[in-house]
């Protein structure tokens, strides 16, 4: 599984690479549009919503948000919706320690898991996008994001497998532990403060960056949780099959969706990224 896991990650990386910092902004919200739609369905179906009209429905009208959204980037709502997205995960804490709720194949909680991945998927999106079309750097800091997801994740790995005793939250995912938690914090800072070097962060910004990457490697590690509860609640190991060794889109980008917000909304507030 390892071996699978590395093979899949050598052929996406590269490509996910190219996608960000060639295209420019439009073309680049675009593509993730795209890639947001595919992990949409796959949210769709964790959410208990199995009709696939009644998904494709569901995707067309995401599609007209996501153009909704093109039209007004760059205006007063980015931050609004930054915020709304980074206010989500906090509160997603709250579903997490009562991971029970909105466990029943009810209507009304298919409802809520839906309205649900409004905020996990539309705020990550302006994020991305709010940070691709800043100047100078913003496609080296796109990429610096979620260089500094995919860090937390293997440094969670690794971590975990070599000191992990203690369980993290062993009633939604048993196979987190608290050493990979911390082992993922290092990473991500570490990689932060290279990158963010690179990038001619200096002086107390570097501490700054440093204080933003552990918030959004927090964020990051809720997000994992949260989508590990969805697959509990619907009693599947992954969210789809797409990549051999990795799952589902959605599973390749449960961090992504809670760390992005989180990092685009304090670039934004310190000023870092300009």
């Amino acid at each position: 599984m390892l071996l699978q896991r590395i093979l899949t990650a050598l052929v996406l990386a590269p490509l996910a690479i190219l996608i960000i910092l060639l295209p420019p902004t439009g073309i680049f919200a675009g593509i993730v549009a795209l890639a947001f739609l595919a992990a949409g369905w796959e949210w769709a179906q964790l959410s208990g919503l199995h009709s696939r009209p009644w998904r494709v429905a569901l995707l067309l009208v995401a599609a007209g948000v996501f153009a909704l959204l093109w039209r007004s980037h760059a205006t007063a709502l980015t931050p609004l919706l930054l915020a709304a997205g980074a206010a989500w995960w906090l509160l997603a804490c709250l579903w997490l320690r009562h991971f029970a709720f909105a466990a029943a194949p009810t209507r009304e909680n298919r409802t809520l898991k839906l309205l649900a991945g409004a905020f996990v998927i539309f705020p990550t999106w302006v994020a991305l996008v709010s940070i691709h079309a800043r100047v100078p750097h913003g496609h080296w800091w796109t990429l610096l994001a979620l260089v500094i997801v995919w860090a937390s994740d293997i440094g969670a790995y690794f971590s975990g497998r070599t000191f992990g005793r203690r369980k993290l939250a062993p009633q939604i995912s048993p196979g987190k532990t608290w050493a990979g938690a911390y082992g993922a914090m290092v990473a991500g800072v570490l990689v932060a403060e290279a990158g963010g070097w690179l990038l001619g962060v200096r002086g107390a910004a570097l501490l700054m960056l440093a204080l933003l990457t552990a918030l959004t490697v927090a964020a990051s590690i809720v997000g994992d949780l949260i989508e590990s509860l969805m697959k509990r609640h619907a009693q599947v190991k992954d969210s789809g099959t797409l990549f051999p060794g990795h799952g589902g889109l959605l599973d390749r980008l449960d961090s992504v969706f809670a760390a992005l917000p989180v990092f685009a909304a304090g670039l934004a507030l310190l000023g870092l990224d300009q």
